[in-house]
C-alpha cells in the first residue's frame, strides 16, 4: 500500500448528501474476482449524464474528493474503496461517513477527513468556482490549507493514521512481525511435532 504523507492535488466537488456505495460502485461490477481495474466503474450510473463532474475536464487528475455529509453508506462492499482508489482518489473531505466504509477505505490507503459542514461547503463551493482549484493534505500536520489562507487541521485515529504514514495493509501489518511469528511456529513443532514411528517397518 502507498505511503500517505502529503498530497497536493486539485479537487473535485461532490455536493451531494448520502452518496451510497451502490453509486459508488454498481452491484453488476461486484462479480469480478481482481481486486483491481474498478476505475472505469465508479460511479457508473452518474458518469452517464454529461454533466457529472466526473465528465468535466477541469477535475481530471483530481485526487481529493470533497463530499457531502454521510459518504459511502449503503452496503459494505470493500469495492468501493477500491473502485475510488484505482480512480486515483487518494484523500475523500466529507462532514460524515459510513463506518463500514470508513474501515475499508483506510485498509485501502484512502484518508478520510472529516471537518464541520460549513468548512466542507466552503470547499465545495470553491472547487466548483475556481478553475484548478487546489488543497494541500498532510497527515503528517494533520492540516489542510488551500492558497487562499484557508487552514484547518483534523483528527484521525492514530492506529489508522500509522498505518497510512507507513502504508501498511492488514497483510502488511502481519509482514511486521513475521520474525516474531517464525519464531512461535519453530517452538510450536518443536514443542509439538511427532516424528513417525518407524520401529518393525522394514521387516514389515
Amino acid at each position: 500500500m502507498e505511503k500517505f504523507r502529503k498530497l497536493t492535488s486539485t479537487v473535485m466537488p461532490l455536493d451531494r448528501v448520502n452518496v451510497d456505495t451502490d453509486q459508488i460502485i454498481p452491484k453488476q461490477f461486484l462479480k469480478r474476482i481482481e481486486r483491481t481495474g474498478y476505475e472505469d466503474f465508479l460511479f457508473f450510473d452518474w458518469r452517464k449524464d454529461p454533466a457529472f463532474e466526473l465528465n468535466n475536464p477541469r477535475y481530471q487528475g483530481a485526487r481529493i474528493l470533497v463530499a457531502a455529509k454521510n459518504f459511502g453508506c449503503g452496503s459494505s462492499r470493500e469495492h468501493a474503496a477500491w473502485a475510488l482508489s484505482d480512480y486515483g482518489f487518494r484523500c475523500v473531505i466529507a462532514p460524515s461517513f459510513a463506518d463500514i466504509f470508513h474501515s475499508n477505505a483506510g485498509k485501502n490507503g484512502i484518508l478520510l477527513v472529516t471537518l464541520p459542514e460549513e468548512q466542507v461547503q466552503t470547499l465545495l463551493d470553491r472547487a466548483a468556482n475556481r478553475d484548478g482549484y487546489t488543497l494541500t493534505v498532510s497527515l503528517e500536520e494533520n492540516a489542510i490549507r488551500d492558497a487562499e489562507g484557508f487552514e484547518t487541521s483534523f483528527a484521525i485515529d492514530p492506529f489508522r493514521r500509522d498505518c497510512l504514514l507507513e502504508g501498511l495493509d492488514d497483510i502488511g501489518l502481519t509482514l511486521r512481525h513475521a520474525e516474531a511469528l517464525d519464531k512461535f511456529e519453530k517452538q510450536h513443532d518443536a514443542a509439538f511435532w511427532v516424528r513417525p514411528r518407524t520401529e518393525g517397518v522394514a521387516n514389515a
